[in-house]
């Protein structure tokens, strides 16, 4: 997939000390254009700024901290929401927001989330669920698919990914299902990591018990991101892992298939 498009100069609002309390403005680190990742159809796959897990294997470590992105006008993102309208409508696709963690500003979310919605767009959240609790009913009710992103189910191997808790991503996930909000759940494979059958069979069997889960998106590890760890100067966590083999995807996709779930 190509690397995120930085947002055009004009997007920006150039303030001092923003006041984002009203979901007017918030922080972004860019938007592309992508088909068939981040939800059905061609979307507008919106960036945002700021994370609180520190997972091993991100690839996008320059959207941790919400200042390292640019404040930005929820009216000038819909302006170039509008520049891709029709591609969009035409192939039943949509918007995206995905971070960093989206519910780190979720004000500012729920804002563009609504205008979205409101503009007859399908609208996907990409999220951890680690701060589901800041996810309001009425921004969910106008998110019409959550991309759940489940790091781990083993607590401990969770809390060595991202030095956080499992225990919110897991409620915020039984949150949804008794919604019953359409959810893709994203796992992503790392070799001698996050593979082990434990780990796997203990997720699918959970992921399983969810009546509103539509799909399983397995996702191979990779190291695309090893580039932006030396130009931060930030030492890459998982230097000595090798990416999965075909072989090694297709064994944890199986284990998920086995349960009847629906994977990709």
């Amino acid at each position: 997939m190509p690397a995120p498009l930085p947002l055009p100069d004009p997007v920006f609002t150039p303030v001092r000390r923003p006041a984002r309390s009203n979901g007017a403005s918030g922080f972004v680190h860019s938007w592309d254009i992508s088909v068939g990742v981040d939800g059905p159809g061609t979307r507008f796959a919106l960036f945002t700024a700021g994370c609180p897990l520190r997972c091993l294997y991100c690839e996008n470590p320059d959207t941790w901290k919400a200042r390292g992105g640019r404040l930005t006008e929820v009216a000038a993102l819909l302006r170039l929401v509008h520049r891709y309208e029709q591609v969009l409508r035409d192939s039943g696709g949509g918007v995206t927001v995905s971070g960093g963690e989206p519910l780190a500003q979720p004000r500012f979310v729920a804002t563009f989330l609504q205008a979205c919605r409101q503009a007859g767009l399908h609208t996907a959240l990409d999220t951890s669920g680690y701060l589901g609790r800041l996810a309001t009913d009425e921004m969910l009710d106008d998110v019409d698919l959550v991309l759940l992103d489940i790091k781990s189910f083993q607590p401990d191997l969770y809390r060595r990914l991202t030095r956080h808790e499992l225990a919110p991503t897991l409620r915020f996930a039984e949150r949804l299902a008794e919604r019953e909000q359409p959810v893709w759940v994203r796992f992503v494979m790392v070799p001698g990591l996050t593979d082990s059958p434990e780990n796997v069979d203990g997720l699918a069997d959970y992921v399983a018990g969810l009546p509103n889960v539509e799909r399983v998106d397995v996702l191979a590890y990779h190291r695309l991101g090893v580039a932006k760890y030396t130009a931060l100067g930030l030492e890459y966590p998982l230097a000595d892992v090798p990416e999965p083999s075909e072989a090694q995807m297709e064994a944890v996709r199986r284990r998920f298939t086995d349960r009847g779930l629906v994977v990709t």
